[in-house]
């Protein structure tokens, strides 16, 4: 296993950290976790070098940290860091969080929490834990020793990122989703450099996108076969994290035994720096293939915002192209109707145009806002509205 810095702390994690979103479950029920399978991974990764773990309460419905206290009983407790978290939304007031933090202790079977985050951060869950003191109640649980370690994971925009990261001067690390589609997306490489810069340590999730970047189209797997050695998508995806040095660890939420032994065999091989000019240029090369994929030219630049009717213009056309690029169209129909909020969604457009003269690439905005409100809101065939 490689090792890796994380930030200022005198810690070395192993390059590959497991995550317990993921793990085996029996007759396709999240909270139904094969225990006995979960904690044969957990220990054989541990065994092999890896040393950070990380859950939360929300995880296979509060099972995950049950499981996970199970795998870390027989001496495997004192051979990791374990990682989790206080979830605002599970909250209805500050007055839970010492029960909160209570009930993980039990459910994990330890007396501390080494590293704890605040958990999927964005403007508003932010500002409520602001107004909840929470870091009054989180410096109260360090000196207890219940706690060792802070930091924040994090879902919202750039400058919220960064909003955060500056607030707090004792922040120890921060978890981002990156992976080599998303470099312009939340925090992306800009807060990943920024974080790092600041002395934090940056936790990767999603590092496969969901999983999507597992089995990409042919398109893409016809770049990676230009590069200078054969592998998986899978290890191409974790060595361009493991080639950034700002990256601290990366998570992996790992569903079988073979992806952990697939993923430990990959880390051992990592390191900052260590793709060539030419590997790099493949991952860049299989980017623009996934791009060619989309429909829409949108490159997210935003110029086309505010509308003054309200629609997310940005966020609809990320929905629609996402469920071309991987084939995932009923995803793309459950997020436009179900998380969307219904004055953001292309439905909202009145065709006002006032966003087609600002757009840099020429789109006929109001013309799509039709097209995907077909394609998205009432079930329209997407091959049939190209």
């Amino acid at each position: 296993m490689q090792y890796r810095n994380f930030g200022k702390l005198d810690f070395q994690p192993s390059a590959l950290g497991f995550g317990c979103m993921r793990l085996p479950i029996i007759d396709g029920e999240p909270t139904h976790i094969d225990e006995t399978e979960a904690i044969r991974m957990i220990r054989w990764a541990i065994d092999h070098g890896v040393n950070y773990v990380d859950t939360a309460a929300t995880y296979h419905s509060g099972y995950s940290e049950i499981a996970l206290g199970k795998a870390l009983q027989d001496g495997y407790r004192e051979r990791v860091h374990v990682a989790s978290k206080l979830t605002p939304r599970l909250l209805k007031s500050a007055d839970e969080m010492d029960g909160f933090l209570a009930t993980q202790l039990s459910k994990l079977q330890t007396d501390h929490i080494d590293f704890y985050l605040l958990h999927g951060l964005g403007k508003r869950s932010w500002l409520q834990m602001l107004d909840w003191g929470v870091f009054d109640w989180l410096e109260k649980r360090l000196a207890e020793g219940k706690i060792r370690h802070l930091g924040f994971s994090f879902h919202d925009e750039r400058a919220v990122f960064k909003e955060i990261v500056d607030y707090y001067p004792h922040w120890d690390f921060c978890q981002i989703q990156y992976n080599y589609m998303n470099e312009d997306y939340q925090a992306g490489t800009e807060g990943l450099k920024y974080a790092a810069d600041k002395g934090l340590a940056v936790v990767v999730m999603e590092p496969l996108l969901g999983g999507r970047l597992a089995n990409p189209p042919q398109a893409v797997l016809g770049q990676f076969a230009q590069g200078s050695k054969q592998a998986s998508p899978v290890d191409w995806a974790l060595q361009w994290l493991w080639n950034q040095p700002e990256v601290s660890v990366v998570l992996s939420g790992m569903s079988t035994m073979e992806q952990v032994q697939q993923n430990v065999a990959s880390a051992e091989t990592s390191g900052a720096g260590s793709l060539s000019a030419k590997d790099v240029a493949v991952i860049e090369a299989a980017r623009d293939a996934f791009a060619t994929l989309c429909p829409i030219p949108c490159t997210k630049c935003e110029y086309c915002m505010p509308c003054p009717n309200g629609v997310d213009i940005p966020g609809n056309f990320a929905i629609y192209n996402e469920g071309l690029m991987f084939s995932e169209e009923d995803r793309s129909r459950t997020r436009y109707n179900e998380h969307m909020p219904a004055e953001k969604r292309a439905s909202a457009c009145i065709a006002c145009r006032i966003c087609e003269d600002k757009c840099p690439q020429n789109i006929v905005i109001s013309e799509w806002m039709t097209v995907l409100d077909e394609v998205l809101g009432q079930g329209a065939a997407y091959q049939n509205c190209l």
